[in-house]
């Protein structure tokens, strides 16, 4: 991260190449993201039908060990995924105020994505509602860091 600091990152084209393979990575996984969600529906009804189970197309509810299993690896995925991408945020020359909204809305809309599975299936389906919205968040301030780091990368200035 010490390249972000100075300018040597422009300087040294292996770690550029690095930078810029990772948030390619980043960015499919953000285009999977919306593909799984394609397949769930971006709807309440598809959302609770997930997790609570449909009898209509045999889908049983999200049992506990299910929400478990899918909460254990998103906790430590998304952990990885936005240290990295707020950390190199930081040494971006946006405001800090853009920086403090992109680091808060990213980790606070992870963590609600995450926490709303188990309150849909446990809580109240109309958390579903919630989970919807997280989402829509934590995709957009997803997207804004990666774009912002890739145009980092590639301006002209320094």
């Amino acid at each position: 991260m010490r390249f972000f600091i100075s300018s040597e990152l422009k300087r040294n084209d292996f770690l550029k190449i690095i930078v810029i393979f990772t948030t390619l990575f980043f960015l499919f996984l953000w285009l999977t993201n919306i593909l799984l969600y394609m397949q769930i529906g971006f709807n309440f009804e598809g959302i609770v039908g997930y997790y609570l189970g449909n009898e209509e197309t045999f889908r049983p509810p999200k049992s506990y060990i299910g929400l478990l299993e899918e909460a254990h690896f998103h906790f430590f995925s998304m952990a990885i995924l936005l240290i990295t991408l707020t950390h190199l945020i930081l040494f971006t020359s946006i405001s800090s105020g853009w920086k403090l909204t992109l680091i808060l809305a990213s980790f606070i809309s992870s963590f609600l994505e995450i926490i709303s599975s188990w309150l849909i299936r446990y809580i109240s389906p109309l958390f579903a509602y919630l989970k919807l919205g997280s989402f829509i968040v934590m995709q957009v301030s997803l997207l804004l860091l990666i774009i912002i780091i890739i145009i980092y990368l590639f301006r002209k200035d320094d």
